[in-house]
């Protein structure tokens, strides 16, 4: 075992059994768990975008970053907050922005560039992670909820099934490229494997972890779950690679040993979490 994947394993002993215990509690100290991983994130989309010279305005995108999981929890906790009343106003945002863009930004200074890139970091690192919230408090489940844990976990685990099994898979089997320009290391080989685990995995996590709590599924659900989640958080991965070779970075920081930065850890689960949460409404249980 080499000393990144030494890193991997020391840095996975702590963080899931903390992020169990959150996901648990749920509620703020899932909120607040997610708005952390927000502001973390929007805050390496906009490292991204400096070193491409753009100025995104930063204080107001990590404080929205901040408040996106709030808005979340508000509409789907106990508050349950009727966002449709407050849609009309959301443009209003936007055009305050305009005017600071108006106020600071000359027109040699990329102010539309600045303007876009702030609402794609929030829209990015810190809308998509707040589905989360979704998955674990979606269907009515309140605090202290294992039914909640165990449909939180689920396109988590197949994530990391699908990950391990193409990153060894690839190294094994080796063989032509996916995408060479945007991820050299990816092959057809390891992608092929890594969604097969993740069809592989869900029946197993399905019958341990779910059924016994009274989440009932039909088998086609449950391999169809399995199937999209392993062949969507691939695309996950490969458009934050996509973003991270046009900033000319490796890694989107050096936060998490082993694994790079928040993006670099998440960057499957941006795309996953919102699929998870469509696939179990479509399946009645959110």
């Amino acid at each position: 075992m080499n000393a990144n994947m030494m890193k991997r394993v020391a840095f996975a002993v702590v963080a899931i059994p903390a992020l169990l215990a959150i996901v648990w509690l749920g509620a703020w100290w899932l909120t607040g768990l997610v708005a952390l991983v927000a502001i973390l994130g929007v805050h390496e989309v906009y490292r991204f975008a400096t070193q491409k010279g753009l100025h995104p305005f930063e204080g107001v995108g990590l404080l929205v970053a901040g408040l996106a999981p709030v808005g979340v929890w508000l509409v789907v906790g106990p508050e349950q907050l009727d966002v449709v009343r407050y849609l009309p106003f959301a443009p209003l945002a936007l055009l305050a922005l305009l005017v600071m863009a108006l106020a600071t930004r000359s027109p040699d200074h990329a102010p539309m560039a600045s303007v876009a890139v702030t609402w794609f970091g929030v829209a990015y690192a810190a809308v998509l992670p707040s589905y989360l919230i979704v998955l674990r408090h979606g269907g009515g489940l309140g605090q202290r909820s294992w039914n909640g844990v165990w449909l939180t976990f689920f396109p988590l685990v197949l994530v990391w099934a699908c990950d391990t099994a193409a990153m060894f898979a690839g190294k094994l089997l080796g063989g032509p490229k996916l995408a060479p320009v945007v991820s050299p290391g990816k092959t057809w080989s390891g992608t092929l494997v890594g969604a097969l685990a993740a069809i592989g995995v869900a029946p197993g996590y399905y019958a341990l972890a779910l059924k016994p709590y009274g989440v009932m599924l039909e088998f086609w659900q449950v391999l169809a779950f399995g199937a999209i989640v392993g062949i969507v958080g691939q695309f996950g991965d490969l458009a934050e690679s996509l973003l991270k070779r046009e900033a000319g970075m490796k890694d989107s920081s050096n936060m998490i040993p082993g694994h790079g930065g928040v993006l670099d850890r998440f960057d499957s689960l941006y795309f996953v979490l919102p699929t998870a949460a469509a696939l179990y409404r479509a399946f009645g249980l959110v």
